[in-house]
């Protein structure tokens, strides 16, 4: 992992395509601005995680009814 400080106002980048700035620090929050190119989903990671579970859950019975599908052609 990568370890950076920053400070208000100041920012990183990731790739050519990707910014994420400081806006601003309060107590034990930091606000961040994150520029990136609208094909990339940003997501704050417990949703991610849901978002993740919920496919898993979906995704399940997808091959029995691929097996269904190919029987009745």
């Amino acid at each position: 992992m990568l370890v950076l400080t920053r400070k208000t106002g100041e920012a990183i980048k990731i790739g050519d395509g990707i910014e994420i700035t400081v806006l601003s620090i309060k107590g034990d929050q930091i606000k961040l601005g994150i520029e990136a190119p609208k094909n990339i989903d940003i997501h704050r990671k417990e949703i991610y995680l849901s978002i993740q579970d919920e496919n898993a859950e979906a995704s399940q019975g997808v091959d029995n009814l691929f097996s269904l599908l190919s029987k009745n052609q």
